[in-house]
């Protein structure tokens, strides 16, 4: 068994590909955002929290690209599950992905589940999916921000990330988590 290792500020983010529902790919290596990318993995078709949280994801979507953020929704759900969220969840505004890989949702530090059978609305869970994690990563590739969960309760608000940015852009401030070995640091500080 692998441990969960985190992405970490400052650092270059894992590399990304995913097909998109509506046909067509988003690699990260391609973005050119003018201030970041917003990345949001979400559990999958199967989870109903999901449906209110990429639904409030895009009613702050005018409020990312005013901010030059670019944004991007994705899954380790199978394209007609993608497919069907965008649909019944009219999620008509959002970039979907799908077939975010096990092996590099690890990368990106994310928790891994098994299925439970039905959720509460009825949808099967997959056999394995990606739990939730939202990250902004700067045009140059690299972390600057991140959180993962591993379930699906209590994520963050979009509207309070908005306001975040509003600071971070005026301040001009810097990724925070950065440091790799503490020790290393107060030694050399002593």
């Amino acid at each position: 068994m692998t441990g969960i290792t985190p992405v970490i500020p400052r650092q270059q983010a894992p590399a990304l590909e995913v097909p998109l529902v509506g046909g067509g790919t988003w690699n990260l290596a391609d973005q050119s955002p003018e201030n970041f990318s917003l990345v949001v993995v979400y559990r999958g078709r199967h989870c109903p929290i999901c449906s209110m949280y990429l639904a409030e994801l895009q009613n702050q979507l005018s409020a990312f690209e005013e901010r030059g953020v670019n944004v991007i929704t994705l899954s380790s759900d199978p394209q007609d599950r993608a497919e069907d969220a965008k649909t019944e969840w009219k999620l008509d505004k959002l970039t979907i992905g799908y077939g975010l890989d096990l092996d590099t949702a690890r990368k990106w530090g994310l928790y891994i589940s098994t299925s439970r059978g039905k959720t509460s609305n009825g949808i099967v869970e997959p056999d394995m999916f990606a739990e939730p994690g939202i990250f902004l990563v700067r045009p140059d590739n690299t972390i600057y921000f991140g959180t993962v969960q591993t379930m699906p309760f209590a994520r963050p608000h979009f509207a309070d990330i908005v306001k975040a940015l509003d600071f971070v852009l005026a301040n001009d401030y810097p990724a925070r988590g950065e440091v790799v070995d503490h020790t290393a640091v107060s030694a050399a500080a002593e």
